[in-house]
């Protein structure tokens, strides 16, 4: 069975916020200007759904949206969140499994590919990848070392925190950004959270 989060649907996001206080919402958030009215968009790994209520804010309808979410429980929270007009799709399955119609024109990972191992996360980033338009733009956070001593200290509890559930199939952080410039993305935004611990960057696909 596939690593997901259906154990800790429960509690993630009390405990994120006990953690990280708001800068788990902060970071994912600041990315939302950035997408365009009108877009069709491809969310994977949402979680429990708050960043539809967030995208809401911004573009209260004119959105076509597919929210991939390998956790059933997860995908449950976020039928019942409140996304405006937009049209969202729900699809409760791995995202490998997926393949859309057509091509999307914005793409958001919150805190996704640090959940595999170095062996699967070529090929998910690959498959996500096919999905986005030429010129289209992917929004990515996740968390990163960043040279202050907590970070490794700090990531590798969380590893081990969710390794117990069942949440995560690694404890190794990936270096996420060498996968968008081997397939030539561009870097048109970044910022940090917590310390440098967070980093949230928009892609462009060349």
């Amino acid at each position: 069975m596939a690593s997901n989060y259906d154990h800790t649907a429960w509690f993630y996001d009390p405990v994120s916020k006990l953690v990280f206080g708001r800068s788990i919402i902060k970071s994912q958030v600041a990315l939302l200007k950035h997408i365009p009215a009108g877009s069709n968009i491809l969310i994977v790994g949402g979680g429990t759904g708050w960043i539809l209520e967030e995208i809401a804010k911004i573009h209260p309808h004119g959105l076509l949206i597919t929210y991939v979410e390998i956790s059933a429980q997860m995908t449950a929270l976020s039928q019942k969140r409140n996304y405006g007009n937009n049209l969202v799709t729900f699809i409760n399955k791995p995202v490998e499994e997926v393949k859309l119609a057509q091509q999307v024109d914005v793409i958001i990972t919150p805190f996704l590919f640090d959940n595999f191992t170095s062996e699967n996360l070529l090929n998910i980033f690959t498959h996500i990848h096919q999905q986005l338009k030429p010129g289209g733009l992917w929004l990515n956070t996740d968390f990163q070392v960043a040279g202050k001593w907590w970070h490794k200290l700090l990531l590798q509890t969380m590893y081990t925190f969710f390794k117990v559930f069942g949440a995560v199939e690694t404890t190794t952080m990936p270096e996420i950004p060498i996968l968008f410039k081997q397939k030539s993305y561009r870097e048109i935004s970044r910022q940090t959270f917590y310390g440098s611990f967070i980093t949230s960057q928009v892609w462009q696909k060349t």
